[in-house]
């Protein structure tokens, strides 16, 4: 789905009521209070119901006959909108629920990552392979700073999935690149971080070469160092089961075979 644009009183509106949602500020279930939010966000009633539809698209409200406008169950809500996780992590959320969201999202790039990482070893053209070494470079020639370390990342991690040459991990971009850009932030506005460019050197390396394995090998480890550098900047140590997930496999190791399966067949 196309992100969401954010432009004037109408972008304002959406997310605050996105966010407010997601805070659980509304919960689940509430009926809207239509004209007290209309009064509070000093906004026209249409401008509040048009707002209001774009969150229906993502399954987060819904309006029925004598109920009014309401909050859906959790379960209903897009979580993999892009829009949606975007939300979450600008919402002003504890530091503990952002944490755990973004080791769901670490959990969902070891799945998908590593597979995908396979394919572009295999089908990578010469105008991949310059997409993801300017990426690199960038990276590399960030002086410090953590918006064009971020930029340089998300970069390399598109044109990663865009050598897949596959529609459908290509769209998986806007659920990566939203967890991706915040742990980033944080990351490269720390100092603990470790330097991100060997890691992403030895997928390149991989992928030029077409060497499937090695090329796994080598985004397990970025995932593994990207575990680490969230934990100390956190200062705690991530789950076992998510690291097992990013560094080894895990259950995305059977992800890994399936794709091994489909491109013998």
């Amino acid at each position: 789905m196309t992100p969401y644009a954010r432009r004037g009183v109408h972008g304002q509106t959406v997310e605050t009521l996105a966010r407010r949602v997601l805070s659980g500020e509304i919960p689940e279930g509430a009926t809207l209070d239509l004209v007290a939010l209309q009064s509070e966000l000093d906004v026209s009633l249409t401008a509040l119901r048009e707002s209001l539809k774009v969150l229906a698209a993502k399954g987060m409200v819904d309006a029925r006959q004598k109920r009014g406008t309401f909050v859906r169950a959790r379960a209903d809500w897009n979580l993999l909108d892009a829009d949606v996780l975007r939300w979450q992590f600008a919402g002003g959320t504890s530091s503990d629920a952002d944490l755990g969201l973004l080791r769901n999202l670490g959990e969902v790039r070891g799945i998908v990552e590593p597979a995908a990482v396979r394919l572009a070893a295999r089908r990578r053209t010469d105008a991949d392979l310059a997409e993801l070494e300017a990426a690199l470079a960038a990276m590399g020639d960030g002086g410090g700073e953590a918006a064009h370390a971020v930029e340089a990342d998300l970069a390399f991690h598109r044109a990663l999935l865009a050598a897949t040459h596959n529609e459908l991990l290509e769209r998986m971009e806007m659920v990566i690149e939203s967890g991706l850009a915040h742990r980033d932030q944080i990351v490269h506005s720390s100092p603990h971080g470790e330097d991100p460019v060997p890691s992403h050197r030895a997928v390149l390396d991989a992928v030029r070469a077409g060497d499937q394995d090695a090329a796994e090998t080598a985004m397990r480890a970025l995932l593994d160092q990207a575990v680490r550098d969230l934990d100390k900047v956190h200062g705690t140590p991530g789950d076992s089961d998510a690291r097992d997930t990013g560094a080894r496999g895990g259950d995305a190791r059977g992800t890994t075979t399936d794709t091994k399966g489909a491109e013998a067949k």
